[in-house]
């Protein structure tokens, strides 16, 4: 009981936070806007915000006195900020794996993902100072909801000695912290057990990125029985053997295995979010067209980094083979009914930055055949409601903080319209998406080799 009624503190500490650093009161007139209860554009008559948080939704104002206001064309749309749920802020230069502050918040912002989730984080103190910097309005950024450190092989500080005690402790320290869920990579069943166990005490929800079983790993079909929240990447079950790692089996996997379709019913039937992360397996692939460039994204690296990662990829044929295999198993997924989130999984090697990815992933999405409106829920209310948020944001609704973008063009016609992003609103505070790319130009990654290292 005392844990949770501290949750119940910290969370009202961190809405009333996000609450007091608005800005302005902002009054929106014109264009139209995503209603994502019936997937709609909704023509719009007036949308008021104050306080942050969206008070009046599609009502006009007789007075604009002490508002702000944003008129919009005809052809322009307002969506609700995107929600990236495996959001990396990790930048790798030279084996060097930093989590990269400076300029990847405000790009993701830039983009009009006004919410991140990092999936575990590489240096957990760093994301979480800035985090504060943002939520006190010291530093301009897109929200981090905090994962802490990963749970198991994937954080470079684990210690293959971790017991149950230890990892009770360190739940309890990042939860005291204010992290909105844990994300676990490279762990045993039993503490992965202990992890879900804990991190449910306190409210929190636990993804995974895990395996088939094989020397150890966690099976999907596994951790939904112990009650994990969500799975990253690919769904598991009886179609991935133990025998071998689940990477192994997932290069020659039969779609049509019922294994599958048994383990989207225990997804379906147990209420656990999917984070597709389809564009991530691809981008190593042959590449779809989703992965042109539309926007020159190496202009954010330092000079130095741009010159050491000119050439950053190597095309791999087993992640060819999986993401042929993912393009349908998600579509079934979808099909049966499950729900799915938003994921990147793009840490910068140099060629794509995270943010401008997330609408790189709407487009695959489309591409496999999920409706535009669809996507647009995935990328937004399914991701709040994934990390037990959708009650202040996630949506365009009477008393949710006001996170939004504009943009050009109709989504519902060509998804590749949430692209061109003209303005942010986040919390109330508007931003122009130019405006906050030019200000992280050539910002990203080492100076020169020394500082990299240091």
């Amino acid at each position: 009981m005392k844990l949770l009624i501290q949750r119940t503190f910290l969370s009202f500490l961190f809405l009333f936070s996000l609450i007091s650093l608005s800005a302005q009161d902002l009054y929106i007139t014109g264009g139209s806007y995503f209603d994502v209860a019936s997937g709609e554009m909704i023509k719009n008559q007036g949308i008021v915000i104050r306080s942050g948080k969206f008070v009046n939704i599609n009502q006009a104002l007789t007075s604009t006195e002490g508002y702000e206001v944003l008129t919009l064309n005809d052809n322009q749309y307002l969506l609700p900020g995107i929600f990236d749920l495996h959001a990396h802020y990790r930048v790798t230069f030279d084996g060097v794996r930093r989590d990269e502050v400076e300029a990847n918040p405000v790009i993701f912002l830039a983009n009009g993902v006004t919410s991140t989730f990092p999936g575990g984080e590489i240096q957990p103190e760093v994301m979480l100072e800035a985090r504060r910097k943002i939520d006190r309005g010291e530093k301009i950024g897109a929200r981090i909801h905090s994962s802490g450190p990963y749970f198991g092989t994937a954080f470079p500080a684990w210690n293959r000695g971790t017991t149950i005690e230890d990892i009770y402790n360190t739940v309890d320290k990042w939860a005291e912290l204010g992290v909105s869920g844990f994300k676990a990579k490279g762990i045993s069943p039993v503490l992965l057990k202990a992890l879900i166990e804990r991190a449910h005490m306190h409210g929190l929800p636990v993804t995974g990125h895990l395996g088939s079983g094989f020397r150890n790993t966690v099976n999907p079909r596994d951790a939904i029985t112990m009650g994990i929240d969500r799975i990253e990447h690919f769904l598991g079950g009886d179609a991935l053997p133990n025998t071998q790692s689940a990477y192994a089996t997932l290069q020659n996997l039969d779609v049509n295995d019922p294994a599958i379709d048994k383990q989207i019913d225990h997804f379906i039937t147990n209420g656990i979010f999917f984070d597709a992360t389809l564009t991530a397996y691809g981008y190593y692939g042959h590449r779809e067209e989703f992965y042109d460039h539309w926007h020159d994204e190496r202009k954010y690296l330092t000079p130095y980094a741009f010159e050491i990662t000119k050439e950053t990829r190597q095309e791999l044929g087993m992640f060819q083979k999986i993401f042929d295999v993912k393009k349908v198993t998600i579509k079934k997924y979808f099909d049966k009914g499950g729900k799915i989130t938003l994921g990147t999984d793009h840490p910068s090697v140099g060629e794509y930055i995270p943010g401008f990815s997330a609408h790189r992933e709407m487009e695959a999405l489309v591409s496999i055949g999920i409706p535009n409106a669809e996507v647009l829920k995935i990328a937004t209310i399914n991701g709040a409601q994934a990390l037990r948020k959708s009650d202040i944001l996630g949506s365009i609704a009477v008393s949710k903080l006001a996170d939004a973008f504009v943009v050009t063009g109709n989504p519902l016609d060509e998804i590749t319209n949430t692209r061109n992003v003209l303005t942010v609103i986040k919390g109330g505070k508007v931003y122009d998406s130019k405006t906050l790319l030019k200000s992280v130009e050539g910002k990203m990654g080492p100076k020169d080799e020394e500082d990299w290292k240091n």
